[in-house]
């Protein structure tokens, strides 16, 4: 994880730091606690340490600046994938103050930060945000409507030049029309991993639409483990019937692939294009 990321919707990640604690549903099989665990880092839940890193892992991104400058591009930074920037802890209060300073030196460099806790957006940042530093994206994770609820009147609210949701993986049936006007992208897609739950093709189609008809970026990441089969060929695959009522076959997430009803999807904000 860093340079060359293969998230589908980012260039690089940065973690400027490793550890969380599950807050949502959508933490329920989370692929980051298992990845800590599969390289040996307890670093998940309220009493556990966090994991931090030293110079050489924080000028990476510097590196990445330089070799835009003067070519015109951007890049995007997802961070982090193995945190929560916006986590309230102590010791993360000296790690997040280098990050802002990070952010503010990598002006080539679109920093995407994605939360589950958008109440403590406006406390963490820095005392000069403004209406938004032009180099960060705000987004929060949307799973179910009850989320969407809780979640997105904070996202709203909070300036940034872009504001987006990750409705990854996808759990239930959003409607997002009344927040819509305020956001400039939405990610959504399935679950993947050895417990992955199958999500209805419905759901997606109904974000989509709305995402179209209030003109805003859709990008549909994956189907996750799990894809719309017509029921042929299943001898050796699993098969369940999503809440829509479509049977979904367990492919895997590189049989099942990113197309949804045979296009894909990777819409941009406006200020990416």
């Amino acid at each position: 994880m860093g340079e060359r990321s293969k998230i589908e919707w980012t260039h690089h990640t940065f973690n400027p730091w490793w550890g969380c604690v599950k807050v949502s549903e959508a933490c329920k099989n989370c692929y980051a606690e298992a990845w800590a665990k599969r390289t040996g880092q307890s670093v998940w839940g309220i009493n556990a340490p966090r994991r931090f890193f030293g110079d050489t892992h924080w000028a990476e991104p510097a590196k990445w600046n330089r070799r835009l400058e003067g070519t015109g591009r951007r890049e995007r930074v997802f961070c982090a994938s193995m945190a929560d920037v916006f986590e309230d802890r102590p010791d993360l209060v000296e790690s997040r103050t280098r990050l802002w300073r990070l952010i503010s030196e990598t002006p080539n460099l679109d920093w995407l930060l994605l939360t589950k806790r958008p109440e403590n957006i406006l406390r963490f940042l820095p005392d000069n945000w403004g209406l938004g530093w032009p180099n960060v994206w705000l987004g929060t994770t949307v799973e179910l409507q009850t989320r969407a609820d809780e979640n997105l009147p904070h996202l709203v609210n909070t300036p940034a030049v872009v504001r987006f949701i990750s409705a990854e993986p996808l759990l239930g049936n959003l409607n997002l029309e009344h927040y819509l006007p305020s956001l400039q992208w939405v990610i959504t897609g399935g679950e993947s991993g050895p417990r992955a739950r199958p999500a209805s093709p419905t759901w997606f189609r109904n974000i989509h639409l709305q995402c179209m008809e209030a003109e805003v970026a859709f990008h549909f990441k994956q189907w996750g483990d799990w894809a719309p089969g017509d029921g042929d060929n299943l001898a050796r695959k699993r098969l369940e019937h999503a809440q829509d009522g479509t049977p979904m076959i367990r492919l895997g997430k590189k049989l099942a692939g990113r197309a949804l009803d045979g296009e894909t999807h990777d819409g941009l904000p406006r200020i990416a294009i």
